[in-house]
Order: structure tokens, then C-alpha cells, then sequence
């Protein structure tokens, strides 16, 4: 309950704790393309998006579904490694499209060092988008799934653990003690999926210059013969 006359009462999607007007603002301001990045505990999906009067528009966008279904990928699509490669997926689609930067809004996640939000900016960064960022918040060896990999050995491949630990993995013909290779694998058929796309330009296309109208040469008149009066009875007058 207010106990002051000064007391306001927060608007509903920063009480609902969806967004951060004040960061928001400034990034708004900026007036450069958004990279938003949202992850839940299955997927992750990353935007490029700019601010409009009427709303936002979505310049480029990727989802982790697409990465399992257009490209293949057999490991779970809620982990860091498959944050990176759907990042890295929507920097190229970013790059080909023309968008050559755009600035990070990570919502109200915490920035929390080697979270998935900043495994896809780097995703993002490596496919040729710049983006303003910290080196430190990104975790390369938890990219590649190096600590997957390290895990799965010290649980000892073959062991029951094993089993009911990675039985995704297992029943999808990915062996977790394997990841990196596996990783490197996809990222370079990304990469020749994309690798035949002609960027746009985003410039406007050159207007040709009108060709100049042929002067077309004046008729020559012909000289009519005088024609000669009737009378209203038909006969011709003198």
C-alpha cells in the first residue's frame, strides 16, 4: 500500500518485469538497429531490430529451431554452443542484408559473464556484424562445448550415468565427448550455406539518365489546291 502522496505505481511490462523503459530510452536514442537477444531454457532466438514511430521493425531474425531444422543440429537448442551458431546464423543474414552494426539489448537478463545472451553476440560479432561489447563477458572454450566434452569424459564413456546424462545426445548419433569437432563441423556448413549470398548494398539503386527526345523534323504542308465554290443549286459559279 502508498504510504506518500508521492508514491507512483510502475508501469505494467517493467511490473511484469519484460522491460527496462530507462535502458530502452537510451538505445531508442541511439536510433541503431537492436540486437535483442532472448533465451529460455529450449530455444534461444536473436533480432535485429530499429525503432520506428509506429513500432519496431525486425530487420533479420533467427531462431534456434531454424538451426535444427534448416541445418542439421542434433544436440538440445537451449545450450550455449547452439546460442552462438543461431547468433552467428542472424549476423549473416544481418551481413547480407546490409546491416553492418547494431547495439545489444539484453532486456532485464543479467549480464552475466558467459551467458548464453552473450555466446550469440559472439555468434553475431564473428559473422561480420560490429557490436559494441566486453571480451570478458564471452567464455570461448563454453562456445565450442569444450565443458560438455570435459564432463562427459569424467562421468566415463558407457556408464550409466553417461547414459541418463547425455541420452539426447546418445539417441540422436552425437557423441557428447565429441561436441567440439561436431560444432566445428556445422559452423562450417553455415558458413558454405551463406557462402554464395551477395550482400545488399542498402544504397539506394542509381536513377538512369532520361535519354534526350529525338527532334522530330517538321512536316512538310502540302500546298492544297484552291477548291472551287458551288452554288447551293449545284452548279459552279463563274
Amino acid at each position: 500500500m502508498a504510504k506518500s502522496g508521492n508514491y507512483r505505481v510502475q508501469l505494467r511490462r517493467r511490473r511484469e518485469g519484460k522491460t527496462d523503459y530507462q535502458s530502452r530510452k537510451a538505445l531508442v536514442i541511439s536510433r541503431k538497429p537492436r540486437l535483442v537477444t532472448r533465451a529460455s531454457l529450449k530455444n534461444i532466438t536473436v533480432q535485429i531490430s530499429i525503432a520506428k514511430p509506429h513500432g519496431d521493425e525486425v530487420l533479420v531474425a533467427a531462431s534456434s529451431r531454424e538451426l535444427a531444422k534448416t541445418y542439421g543440429w542434433k544436440v538440445p537448442t537451449g545450450n550455449i554452443s547452439s546460442a552462438y551458431l543461431t547468433g552467428y546464423i542472424c549476423g549473416l543474414k544481418a551481413k547480407a542484408a546490409g546491416v553492418k552494426e547494431a547495439v545489444l539489448d539484453i532486456g532485464l537478463v543479467a549480464p552475466t559473464k558467459g551467458a548464453k545472451v552473450f555466446a550469440a553476440l559472439s555468434g553475431v560479432v564473428d559473422a561480420g556484424v560490429n557490436v559494441p561489447h566486453s571480451e570478458e563477458k564471452i567464455v570461448k572454450d563454453r562456445i565450442k562445448g569444450e565443458h560438455i566434452a570435459k564432463y562427459a569424459k569424467i562421468l566415463g564413456v558407457g556408464s550409466e550415468e553417461y547414459n541418463a546424462k547425455f541420452s539426447k545426445y546418445l539417441a540422436n548419433g552425437v557423441a557428447p565427448e565429441k561436441l567440439p569437432e561436431y560444432f566445428s563441423r556445422v559452423k562450417s556448413e553455415i558458413t558454405a550455406a551463406f557462402k554464395g549470398s551477395k550482400p545488399a548494398t542498402g544504397e539506394a539503386p542509381l536513377e538512369k539518365a532520361a535519354k534526350p527526345a529525338k527532334e522530330k523534323a517538321p512536316k512538310a504542308e502540302k500546298e492544297k489546291a484552291p477548291r472551287e465554290k458551288t452554288s447551293k443549286k449545284g452548279g459552279k459559279k463563274a
